[in-house]
């Protein structure tokens, strides 16, 4: 998998890295180094820790760039004062490896490997050779090591936004689709018995008008929910979300759409069923309902809800023949197996053998005392 962690340097970080380059300079400026000439060699040393100084303030901007002066300063350094070792070299090596992906600046690693191992060697003190060959490593390997968990944090940020993301657009789907699929099937007959039976054409617009509040309604909760804000005071906003008990009203306006709707249900009075297990359920036989309005055709469907053993058994069928090729999988039926899933079950779908369509889920049930 590719590292798309986008890493950059804050200005406060910039400043402690030009701090500690600028810190170098007081032994140079106080004390003279072994073997370093009083005038000249201090000079040179104050020249080249100026330029590590000056150059790290853009290592956010040009890091590969800024590593590399930062390493031919910090070799020039410690072959001058092998005692100060190469400035803040590797400190900026370590902080390289944190902006660029492993691949990118593994060769930093290589060019601190060997600029601060050549220049002990050249001036004659090369007892310190391993130390700083493994402080080199140690410095890279921390950086990219830092990455590697920042990029961690950072993918599993994302994976919960999107996961975040798919539940807002499953739920809106649920919502919007059945009230939508419905509003129009009620228009529809409405305007079919306009004329000849007025009272059936107002009843018929009453449930549209009630179904369209429901959503409203519905959709107001949800998305108080997801803000976690409530501007003004509404009850309605803070019903719970709807469960098995509400099948019924779910229900009950189809029947003026012309579908006759059967509900089935053994084991519900028994025991409490978890309210995430009733929202799944409830969106399940929402969304299969919504299915029928569709596609289907289909002049009755049955629900049944089963609660007697540790599963909670939904089943939709419908007695349709008119449902196109492919209808059953599409984003509703996957919407339906990605709700079910996430509740530890699993959600079948596909043509009856008897006739029409059948949706069966089977949804884990918590163990009550």
């Amino acid at each position: 998998m590719p590292d798309r962690f986008e890493a950059t340097l804050s200005p406060r970080w910039r400043t402690v890295l030009v701090g500690c380059a600028l810190a170098l300079l007081a032994p140079v400026v106080l004390l003279t180094p072994d073997g370093v000439p009083a005038s000249a060699g201090r000079a040179a040393l104050i020249a080249l820790i100026a330029v590590q100084a000056g150059a790290v303030w853009w290592m956010g901007e040009r890091p590969g760039v800024v590593t590399a002066v930062e390493l031919v300063a910090g070799a020039g350094v410690q072959f001058l004062a092998p005692e100060i070792g190469p400035g803040i070299a590797l400190v900026v090596v370590s902080t390289f490896a944190w902006l660029r992906p492993a691949r990118e600046s593994l060769w930093g690693a290589v060019a601190a490997l060997v600029l601060t191992t050549v220049p002990p060697w050249a001036s004659g003190h090369g007892r310190g050779t391993l130390l700083w060959a493994a402080a080199a490593l140690l410095a890279w390997s921390w950086g990219a090591l830092g990455r590697s968990r920042s990029a961690r944090r950072a993918a599993e940020a994302r994976r919960v936004v999107l996961e975040e993301r798919a539940r807002i657009a499953r739920e809106l789907h649920d919502i919007l689709a059945h009230t939508v699929s419905v509003m129009v099937v009620q228009a529809a007959a409405a305007d079919d018995v306009f004329d000849a039976n007025p009272a059936r054409a107002r009843q018929a617009l009453r449930d549209l008008e009630s179904s369209g509040r429901r959503a409203l309604t519905e959709v107001r909760r949800f998305l108080r929910t997801v803000r976690a804000l409530e501007p003004e005071p509404d009850a309605d906003a803070f019903a719970p979300q709807p469960g098995l008990a509400d099948l019924d009203v779910l229900t009950r306006p189809l029947a003026a759409a012309g579908l006759d709707v059967r509900l089935h249900a053994e084991g519900l009075d028994d025991r409490t069923l978890p309210a995430g297990v009733q929202l799944s359920a409830y969106r399940i036989v929402q969304e299969s309902l919504t299915n029928v309005l569709r596609h289907a055709r289909a002049r009755t469907a049955d629900i049944t809800l089963d609660a007697t053993g540790r599963h909670l058994v939904v089943e939709v069928r419908d007695d349709g023949g008119g449902r196109p090729s492919g209808a059953g999988g599409g984003q509703g039926i996957a919407g339906m197996r990605e709700r079910a899933a996430l509740a530890g079950g699993s959600l079948d779908a596909g043509p009856d053998p008897a006739g029409g369509f059948r949706v069966r889920a089977l949804l884990p049930l918590e163990e009550t005392s």
